[in-house]
């Protein structure tokens, strides 16, 4: 492939798993913390594990938030993996006070269930929509989840996935190039490979 697939280096998380997963489908892969690369990049990844307000402080410290949202504006094909996923929106109850990305409406919850937190292990995908992302799979694939939070969507329209844990959550968001998944797909074996590979094969899609 000649894309140049930027991984966002702002250390939260292990970037290195993710990149090593684009790279076994095939990508040129780069991991970096500069804001001229992202800005040269094809296609861009947003890993992260942690805390929402430590995310959004280090993307603020590093100059990095510009840069994601210019990516998001101009189309290019952009992934938001587990925290990632999680900053794209406006607020999260992990952290009051903190403003996120905003680039979709809603905010970031805490579960409140009688089940173990973090939801933590495989469970199934529901498609709500028509998402290239999930091109070529079955009828809800198992993924690999770990995170104590998930995303409230105030716009039903980019919903693209649920997942049940004592009830449903939104597990996976698409609006024109722009994804989010609360899973691991670098840890979700075949499953995970296939959605990495539907990803790599975009072009760029102005908004």
């Amino acid at each position: 492939m000649d894309h140049l697939v930027v991984v966002i280096d702002y250390g939260m998380g292990n970037v290195r798993s993710v990149e090593k997963a684009l790279a076994r489908c095939g990508a040129a892969v780069e991991v970096t913390g500069q804001p001229e690369r992202i800005r040269a990049a094809s296609h861009v990844v947003l890993p992260g594990v942690g805390a929402f307000g430590d995310a959004m402080w280090e993307l603020k410290r590093r100059k990095l938030i510009e840069p994601v949202r210019e990516a998001i504006a101009d189309g290019k094909p952009f992934l938001g993996i587990c925290l990632g996923l999680q900053v794209l929106f406006e607020r999260s109850e992990e952290s009051a006070g903190v403003a996120g990305l905003g680039v979709l409406a809603g905010e970031v919850k805490r579960f409140r269930t009688h089940l173990k937190v973090p939801h933590m292990g495989w469970n199934g995908l529901k498609f709500q929509k028509e998402c290239p992302l999930f091109a070529g799979m079955g009828v809800e694939p198992f993924v690999y989840f770990v995170h104590s939070y998930y995303v409230s969507p105030r716009e039903a329209d980019c919903v693209a996935a649920l997942t049940d844990y004592d009830g449903e959550f939104v597990s996976a968001v698409a609006r024109g190039r722009c994804f989010g998944v609360q899973f691991h797909p670098e840890k979700s074996q075949a499953v995970g490979l296939k959605i990495l590979e539907n990803f790599l094969h975009l072009r760029a899609m102005p908004l």
